[in-house]
């Protein structure tokens, strides 16, 4: 009874695993996107900007980061995490309360909706649109009338992780990265613990960032395929990427 005691004591205060990574394949990206949003869908990256002044909603093409729409954000807007919902996509905006419900095809703005606090991050699993704002808590919002439908505080051995920023809905697990650091956390949605890091230092060279603003920001997930690209905020690249084994 004792070992099993001690064996439970030290599963709960291990640290969570840390994963590498190996790069699959590199794609251009906009090196002027202050990258906020990311996702992918039916071939193609849709890509939510920040910064006032220059945020905007973008399809891209994959290949050549060529891009194939956009559009523009009012200048009181700051642009931040972006999801699709149906035949829509929905994009959060920093401090002025506001989100945006894009058609997918024309990128034309359908609506606006609003909620509180911050906006960082936005992805959904299916049921729910979920919602960052640099804190350690996670809101769960409904996807058509937007009203809050729960929280959930995110722990790693019961340290709260804060700075909770992009989003994607992984494989049952929610993806973000966390500002101003090169880890991706993966987050249980049922309980908020920590599961295990994806450390992403070294994907750029020192000669690649221009900017104390180009940080890690941007997970998207092609379930069709199994594919992860990640890519940051200011960055020349996009990366697919492989999870290598934990260390």
């Amino acid at each position: 009874m004792l070992s099993l005691l001690l064996s439970l004591i030290l599963q709960a205060t291990a640290p969570a695993p840390v994963a590498g990574y190996e790069v699959v394949r590199v794609f251009p990206h906009d090196r002027n996107a202050f990258t906020q949003g990311l996702i992918y869908l039916d071939g193609f990256l849709y890509e939510g900007t920040g910064l006032a002044g220059r945020s905007s909603v973008r399809k891209t093409e994959l290949q050549t980061g060529k891009v194939l729409q956009e559009y523009a954000l009012p200048a009181a807007y700051f642009g931040e995490g972006l999801t699709n919902w149906g035949a829509d996509l929905l994009q959060l905006t920093w401090t002025t309360n506001t989100g945006f419900v894009y058609d997918r095809a024309s990128l034309k703005v359908k609506r606006s909706f609003s909620y509180s606090g911050e906006g960082w991050g936005l992805t959904n699993d299916g049921r729910r649109l979920i919602l960052s704002d640099g804190t350690d808590t996670l809101r769960f919002l409904d996807p058509l009338s937007f009203q809050e439908t729960g929280r959930l505080r995110v722990r790693d051995r019961g340290m709260p992780v804060r700075q909770l920023n992009e989003l994607e809905y992984v494989r049952g697990e929610i993806w973000a990265n966390v500002w101003q650091t090169d880890r991706i956390a993966r987050i249980s949605p049922q309980t908020g613990d920590v599961l295990g890091w994806i450390d992403l230092r070294g994907l750029l060279s020192p000669g690649e960032v221009t900017s104390a603003d180009a940080v890690l920001n941007g997970i998207a997930y092609d379930s069709r395929t199994d594919r992860l690209f990640v890519t940051g905020k200011l960055w020349p690249k996009i990366f697919e990427i492989k999870i290598a084994s934990r260390r």
